[in-house]
């Protein structure tokens, strides 16, 4: 079984920085696409960053220019580097992967919350 495991995650005043990390139970090569996901108390979960298998990377609109989705092979982690947070970006945060069948897979979630 596939396991996600996030961290990174915390308080963090308006204006700082956050790196949250997704480490795969198995290679992340093995996946078609790996990213990050966000849920606000009252609010769908949205897309926030993915990369897929090939290097090809989108942001939603909203994290453009401030978040960065990266990945380290060697250690089947992924990232996403958060800076110039806001208030609004306060949610709870999952990484997910999608096997190349289209199964998905998801992390149990880690907190961020931004301070104005």
């Amino acid at each position: 079984q596939v396991q996600l495991v996030e961290s990174g995650g915390g308080l963090v005043q308006a204006g700082g920085s956050l790196r949250l990390s997704c480490a795969a139970s198995k290679s992340i090569f093995s996946f078609h696409a790996m990213g990050w996901y966000r849920q606000a108390p009252g609010k769908e979960r949205e897309m926030v960053a993915v990369i897929s298998s090939g290097g090809t990377i989108a942001y939603a609109d909203s994290v453009e220019g401030r978040f960065t989705i990266s990945r380290d092979n060697a250690k089947n982690t992924v990232y996403v580097q958060m800076n110039s947070l806001k208030p609004e970006d306060t949610a709870m945060y999952y990484c997910a992967a999608a096997d190349l069948d289209g199964v998905g897979h998801w992390g149990q979630g880690t907190q961020v919350t931004v301070s104005s």
